[in-house]
């Protein structure tokens, strides 16, 4: 849900920067109108759209997932975490802000049908009028435009005008269109700019029409000849919005924009292209997310697969059969892997490929120094002081890291952070065509572990590099380090 929000925020920032920047100036109103209401709905579904044939093109780079490297005391087993563990209530919190914003909706619309039952209301062909007494109000809802009573006459003839253009054009539906996001996205403030964007873009298409018909100058006086009282509702068209003035009279003091203008609306093709193949190469499916919470009856026991396979693979000794088994059970599946009735089924067919994850995938004309997984190259990476077979190196260069690390690792260093307890560092790394150490990244718990791991990392000594087809290949690694710290 969370990288849906993130992508939603960005898509919106965007869509809005394209607007402000190319599009706000131009007299296509009605071009604009589409504009928001589109581009504000297309944010909330582009996170969804995503093309499998684009997510194979740019496909992020397999790696070696190594066993984990253990740090602590003797005997140290790694625990699960704590299942009661507290976490923070953000669906409640999402669930509080929408009922409040919800109420506050709803009150507004009772202010409204309080006015019209406290004016007098006049049925007309096309709306209803009702003129408020004692007020200098003017605004429009839906189909009823709203008067004050004590506006002047040929105010009320001019701004009469003007509210029927909201009327004709069905305004109110935009604005409460952004009202149901308000509501659902309370916590988003970019909704809240795309509602001031279409609030000031219907006083600019209403003032067009109106001024079109009575003369520019007649109308200019008419907006600057007083200051009217104005409900503070948000999805009502007022009239007189004082921050929307001096707008309004620039915006009528522009010349019409000329049609090939018009060109800047295809802005939008490229910018939507681009987020496409964002969303086909993200890694988090939204609508695999939506089923996360059918599946967390199964979290804790891969958690706990995962753990007891990272144990025993440190201790080493295992078969390529065994080890692909483990990592096999560890690896959770994904919808669309297929479904195997045995693990010896998984080992069968899976022999002598490349797996990534569950999934088999065939790796064939690879570049020269690209990187490429650890079980596709014909002789791995070797650390120096080991020899022998290619499964023998495999064991040897997991060893030697693991002795390495060990004895690298700054052991006071969490302590002296303030931690205990089991930390989990993540850390990639890649052996390059020359045998060096490059494109090291760790996360953990505390930046000074991550830190630490990059700098044991890069100690290491200069490898003899991996070779496919009798050239030099990197090879990327992936390393998890288990620090237990007694408490």
């Amino acid at each position: 849900m969370a990288h849906y929000i993130i992508q939603t925020l960005i898509f919106q920032l965007l869509f809005l920067l394209v607007y402000d920047l190319f599009l706000k100036k131009e007299t296509f109103f009605h071009w604009n109108r589409w504009y928001l209401l589109g581009t504000a709905a297309l944010s909330l579904v582009l996170p969804f759209i995503q093309i499998a044939a684009i997510g194979r093109q740019i496909s992020p780079e397999l790696r070696v997932q190594l066993p984990a490297v253990f740090i602590g005391g003797e005997g140290f087993v790694p625990t699960v975490p704590n299942p009661e563990t507290f976490v923070f209530p953000w669906e409640l919190l999402w669930q509080v802000g929408a009922l409040v914003m919800g109420v506050w909706f709803a009150i507004k619309l009772v202010k409204i049908l309080r006015l019209r039952r406290q004016g007098q209301m006049t049925r007309l062909q096309d709306f209803a009028l009702v003129v408020l007494p004692n007020s200098k109000s003017a605004f429009s809802f839906w189909r009823t435009i709203y008067l004050g009573a004590d506006l002047a006459a040929q105010q009320r003839e001019m701004i009469l005008q003007h509210e029927q253009v909201h009327v004709r054009q069905r305004h109110t539906l935009d604005q409460l269109f952004f009202e149901v996001l308000r509501i659902v996205f309370w916590f988003n403030p970019l909704v809240y700019l795309y509602q001031a964007r279409m609030t000031s873009l219907q006083e600019f298409m209403a003032d067009a029409e109106v001024a079109a018909s009575k003369g520019k100058s007649a109308y200019y006086q008419q907006l600057l000849s007083q200051v009217f009282q104005t409900e503070n509702v948000s999805f009502i068209n007022t009239f007189f919005n004082h921050s929307l003035i001096k707008k309004r009279i620039s915006m009528l003091q522009k010349s019409r924009s000329s049609r090939s203008k018009l060109l800047k609306f295809a802005l939008l093709l490229p910018l939507l292209a681009v987020m496409v193949v964002y969303t086909s190469c993200s890694q988090e499916n939204p609508v695999a997310s939506a089923d996360a919470a059918a599946k967390s009856s199964d979290t804790d026991v891969m958690t706990k697969i995962e753990e007891l396979s990272e144990a025993i693979m440190a201790q080493g000794n295992l078969t390529e059969d065994e080890r692909r088994a483990l990592e096999f059970l560890a690896t959770p599946a994904k919808e669309g892997d297929k479904v195997y009735e045995s693990v010896g089924e998984y080992l069968a067919e899976t022999e002598g490929k490349v797996v990534e994850g569950r999934q088999v995938v065939e790796y064939q004309n690879l570049q020269d120094g690209e990187p490429v997984p650890f079980v596709a190259v014909d002789r791995v990476p070797i650390f120096p002081g080991c020899s022998g077979t290619n499964e023998e190196l495999k064991a040897c260069f997991s060893q030697k890291l693991s002795m390495f690390v060990n004895d690298a690792f700054n052991k006071d260093l969490p302590e002296s952070l303030g931690l205990t307890g089991t930390m989990r560092i993540a850390a990639i790394f890649k052996v390059d065509v020359n045998g060096q150490i490059v494109d090291i990244k760790s996360r953990a718990p505390h930046q000074g572990l991550a830190d630490e791991a990059n700098r044991v990392l890069s100690t290491l000594p200069t490898m003899t590099p991996g070779e496919q087809n009798g050239e030099p290949v990197g090879v990327l690694y992936s390393l998890p380090i288990v620090f237990h710290v007694a408490e």
